[in-house]
């Protein structure tokens, strides 16, 4: 077994669903214009809200099933499938292509967030927060190169079909880097928890409640992101897309330095200081008007859900290892659907309030997991601290 190289097909294959999410964003306005009558925002934001709820339904139906479909066979299927997604997209003639398109290459994503999660928990057993923070430093890592491509051939012209078809190429590439290649057991399967352990654990109330949490962080810290240069062109006057890149270089940086914060305010402190730095944030971008404002707001705002998603995965695996991977897809799926839910939402907000009421629609959201963060932190310090759950190897 190649570890280093699993890896790294790991964070490729989670680079190219963060092109697809950056560049579908930057050239919302050039195909709502393409199809007649021009599409609106809400009706936009259903294209976009399809890849997530692709990618919460495969991750939900995966994930259960990984140990017995195997990591590389559906690493295999989520290849094909953005292939089969994105190809759609440019070539579609519908409004109806349009969004399958999308839903398709969200199965794709689902496939990928269901084996890469538990993968690196299985490759990196002791330092399990520490990498999936770098793995998903390959989110806005993912972020930067589609944004920066976005904006290259903006400036040279080239249309919404070519920007969308450069995903094409390092899709092939992650295919080619699990070609062959030998898959670990997943720790769940190694430690020889039966599948009742793993469904009773799913069912665990403190579980449920960070599941539940999960549902408005991913949507705090991801939902904007979608929104952000239509939002920003019109506050700001700006690029939205050159706010995402910029974000995106923040959070590239800072993941890689997850392990030390984590152990020195445990994930769950982590988790309250992010949310708290996030809606403030959220609420300055809501509130930019010139690029100057943009800039010191997305600072705050991406320094806020730098940590998030990979952190609450990190909780998942140390707190309730037993689930194994679909504990683990339980909270990407939840997270997604949430996602889609709310991005939906604000093109309806946006189309009927105005720009930044959509994005001060989201920061609301932050204040039921400062709430649920704050007393499970305090918690955990009454019991002498957050303590991660080992399984042993059977």
């Amino acid at each position: 077994m190649n570890q280093r190289r699993l890896f790294i097909a790991s964070c490729l294959s989670l680079v190219v669903t963060a092109m697809i999410f950056v560049i579908r964003g930057d050239i919302a306005s050039q195909v709502q214009s393409s199809f007649t009558p021009a599409l609106t925002n809400a009706e936009y934001g259903w294209v976009s809200a399809m890849a997530f709820f692709g990618f919460a339904s495969s991750i939900f139906l995966a994930s259960p099933m990984l140990d017995a479909l195997g990591m590389r066979n559906l690493l295999y299927l989520a290849c094909a499938l953005h292939i089969v997604g994105i190809v759609a997209f440019i070539t579609a003639s519908s409004y109806t292509m349009l969004y399958l398109s999308m839903l398709v290459a969200g199965f794709g994503n689902g496939l990928v967030e269901a084996v890469i999660n538990p993968l690196a928990a299985t490759l990196y057993p002791d330092e399990k927060t520490h990498k999936l923070n770098v793995l998903h430093a390959w989110w806005p890592g993912g972020l930067i190169i589609g944004g920066v491509l976005a904006i290259l051939m903006n400036q040279m012209g080239l249309t919404w079909q070519t920007k969308m078809g450069i995903v094409i190429l390092p899709t092939i590439v992650y295919g080619f880097l699990i070609f062959g290649q030998q898959f670990p057991k997943t720790e769940r399967a190694a430690a020889g928890i039966s599948t009742g352990e793993m469904l009773k654990t799913a069912a665990n109330p403190a579980f449920l409640l960070l599941m539940c949490t999960m549902m408005l962080t991913a949507s705090i810290e991801l939902a904007p992101g979608q929104w952000l240069e239509k939002v920003l062109r019109d506050t700001a006057q700006m690029s939205g897309t050159m706010i995402l890149v910029y974000g995106s270089a923040l959070m590239f940086v800072l993941r890689f330095f997850a392990g030390p914060i984590a152990h020195k305010i445990s994930p769950i402190g982590m988790m309250w200081a992010s949310v708290s730095i996030a809606g403030v944030g959220l609420l300055l971008l809501a509130n930019a008007t010139s690029a100057g404002m943009a800039y010191v707001a997305a600072t705050v705002f991406y320094i806020g859900v730098c940590f998030m998603w990979p952190t609450m995965l990190g909780i998942t695996s140390e707190r309730f290892p037993q689930g194994g991977a679909f504990t683990m897809g339980l909270m990407g799926f939840a997270g997604q659907f949430a996602l889609g839910v709310v991005i939906f939402k604000m093109g309806g907000v946006f189309d009927e309030w105005g720009a930044a009421a959509s994005f001060r629609f989201v920061a609301k959201l932050a204040i039921i997991p400062f709430v649920v963060f704050a007393a499970w932190w305090l918690k955990d310090r009454a019991a002498g601290g957050y303590k991660a759950v080992k399984l042993s190897q059977s």
